[in-house]
């Protein structure tokens, strides 16, 4: 509460959040929104993510998540996504989620793959799915791969854009994996 008081924006962020989880003081939404907005003002871009999860103006919003992705917060570029995405303007909430992918958030690269296979934001784009399936995978995250198998024994990528996928996103081996795969000599 002390760096709070001494308006370090550090501190206001932080007794925003006890106040938000009610840890070790009663909970207080709208004197943790000031705290959080206090510690934005201040240039904190974890205030202003966390004052964007409290706010009910939707443009203050995107603002604040817009702030805060650009001062690198990861999670925020994914959040932002997803409300641009709940106001259909899908083309932006695409941008958002591959940023936030090429960043190593897991659910960000989850909904890229999944919005260039179904042509959300822009037209579909196999290869590119395949991409952020494969980078998934690198990332230990096996939940795309059965996708990537099925795009491919659809015949949506010839091998040649399967390359190109794993050359995307720097691992060939998966790319020649799934090739092998489709040409029957693996298992989905």
């Amino acid at each position: 509460m002390v760096g709070a008081e001494a308006g370090l924006p550090a501190g206001q962020r932080t007794c925003g959040h006890m106040l938000v989880r009610g840890l070790g003081v009663a909970e207080d939404r709208a004197r943790a929104a000031g705290l959080f907005r206090a510690a934005s003002e201040g240039g904190d871009a974890y205030g202003a993510f966390n004052l964007a999860q409290l706010v009910d103006d939707p443009d203050e919003c995107l603002r604040l998540l817009e702030v805060a992705a650009r001062e690198g917060i990861v999670a925020a570029g994914a959040v932002l996504a997803d409300r641009l995405s709940a106001l259909d303007r899908d083309e932006e909430a695409l941008g958002w989620y591959v940023w936030a992918a090429q960043r190593g958030h897991m659910g960000a690269m989850n909904a890229a793959a999944c919005w260039y296979r179904d042509g959300f934001g822009a037209t579909p784009d196999p290869v590119q799915a395949v991409r952020w399936f494969f980078v998934m995978l690198a990332h230990g995250d096996g939940d795309g791969i059965h996708e990537a198998i099925q795009l491919a024994k659809a015949g949506v990528l010839d091998e040649e854009q399967i390359r190109d996928a794993g050359r995307l996103a720097g691992d060939p081996g998966a790319a020649e994996a799934l090739i092998g795969t489709v040409r029957g000599g693996g298992r989905t």
